[in-house]
């Protein structure tokens, strides 16, 4: 099972993520973005750590919203909405309860997976967040186990970006050019899930 803990244990664990490739995710941002994808993500992360210090929700379902909200009022661009989405929704679909399973958590999350998809307009194969986020939940099973094919699914998905053709967001204005470039926001999205399986470890 797994409880309020677990979640700040993964959020922690993205900040630090996200704080050590935060470099590394501008770099790609400034190939084919506005070259604030690492240091907006570095920020949003830093301040759910804050908050998370100074509230601590006794469920997944209201840590996941906490964190989404921080995320959407402290990050910039298109990023903070996307991934405040992502999280807002899946804790909406957990619940208030104390603890989860982790097929309860997989299936939260294939719907905060869907509701990005809807925000952005967006669908796997147009060099996005969602060419990670959507093999990832698809390997998530019953257990916990699941979570490392999950990671494994994301980095796969995010190196897969690179031959794609860029059809949302500013990498799309960018038109052929777009092409052999790393996405960014699916890069972002493999860090995150890999934070979820280190979180389990």
């Amino acid at each position: 099972m797994l409880d309020a803990d677990f979640f700040r244990r993964w959020l922690s664990s993205c900040a630090v993520l996200v704080d050590r490739e935060a470099e590394w995710l501008t770099e790609l941002d400034s190939a084919i973005g506005d070259a604030d994808h690492g240091s907006n993500l570095q920020r949003g992360f830093a301040a759910v750590t804050a908050v998370l210090e100074k509230e601590s929700p006794n469920a997944p379902g209201a840590v996941l919203m906490l964190a989404g909200r921080q995320l959407i009022s402290s990050v910039g661009g298109a990023s903070g909405p996307l991934y405040g989405t992502l999280l807002r929704r899946t804790g909406k679909a957990l619940g208030d309860v104390a603890e989860v399973t982790p097929a309860q958590l997989a299936e939260a999350l294939r719907m905060g997976v869907a509701a990005v998809a809807q925000l952005g307009g967006a669908k796997a194969g147009d060099k996005t967040m969602l060419d990670a986020l959507e093999p990832a939940v698809a390997a998530l099973g019953d257990t916990t186990d699941s979570f490392a094919a999950a990671r494994d699914a994301a980095e796969q998905g995010a190196l897969a970006t690179v031959p794609m053709q860029a059809h949302k967001g500013r990498a799309s204005y960018l038109g052929e050019r777009s092409i052999g470039h790393q996405d960014p926001g699916a890069t972002s999205s493999a860090l995150i899930v890999a934070a979820l399986a280190e979180a389990v470890a």
